[in-house]
């Protein structure tokens, strides 16, 4: 019995180790590629900073080997945001065996809009969140009360607010992939909507550190984004079949 049902997976288990194989090339390859690059992507990412306030014109390390570790996480982050599509490519060769024609035409749909939408949250946290966060925190800057924020700190800090956001956008995504799995319908979405966005509101302002301002602007886009989902929701969701009599 064993026997049988590990052959009945291993076909499942050797796709699925070829899928994870691609991805993990393509993030070493993309990562790769950044690290060459590492420099020049580490002045953009230190410019909002630096922008902040008037009193900030440099960055510190104290452990030697920071700055090379800070250039390499840095590079990683670049990595997975550029290998996202292919994650997404992946997962959807891995499950379309299992889905019907017009469900894999939906499901390349789909891998482009959570593309879309996970680049654009990376985005949107780079330009209008990020300095707006940086200036808050550096206002209580003081020419008696300097900043001295450490390289590796600082880029862990931006790396962790653009993925943050970047995952915080696949909202839609996720609600139409759990509509069409069959586990919730758009009609629930919509009874607990007030529950979902005092979530969202938490949630903005825990990403936004605080910062009134930084939660506004993250709530408002997710507003739309969580009805985006209920209509996305219904307008993809399983119907359900007719019983036979």
């Amino acid at each position: 019995m064993l026997s049988r049902s590990l052959e009945y997976f291993a076909p499942h288990h050797q796709e699925l180790r070829r899928r994870l194989i691609w991805v993990f090339a393509t993030i070493a390859l993309s990562t790769g590629g950044a690290y060459l690059f590492s420099k020049q992507l580490a002045r953009i990412f230190i410019e909002p900073l630096l922008a902040a306030s008037p009193l900030m014109d440099k960055l510190v390390y104290t452990n030697l080997p920071e700055a090379f570790m800070a250039y390499l996480k840095l590079s990683l982050l670049v990595g997975v945001v550029v290998s996202f599509p292919v994650l997404l490519y992946q997962i959807w060769m891995f499950v379309a065996p299992g889905l019907r024609k017009n469900e894999k035409k939906l499901a390349t749909t789909v891998v482009f809009w959570g593309t879309l939408l996970f680049a654009t949250g990376v985005l949107f946290a780079f330009f209008a969140i990020l300095p707006r966060m940086l200036t808050y925190f550096l206002s209580y800057a003081r020419p008696e009360l300097q900043p001295l924020p450490k390289l590796g700190l600082y880029l862990t800090f931006v790396a962790r607010t653009s993925l943050a956001f970047g995952l915080a956008f696949e909202i839609p995504f996720l609600m139409v992939m759990a509509g069409k799995a069959g586990v919730v319908q758009a009609s629930y979405f919509r009874s607990k909507r007030l529950y979902f966005y005092g979530a969202i509101v938490i949630l903005a302002f825990l990403l936004g550190a605080g910062d009134l301002m930084a939660t506004i602007l993250l709530a408002i886009p997710l507003f739309a984004l969580y009805e985006a989902g209920v209509f996305l929701t219904a307008l993809f969701g399983r119907k359900k079949t007719p019983k036979s009599v």
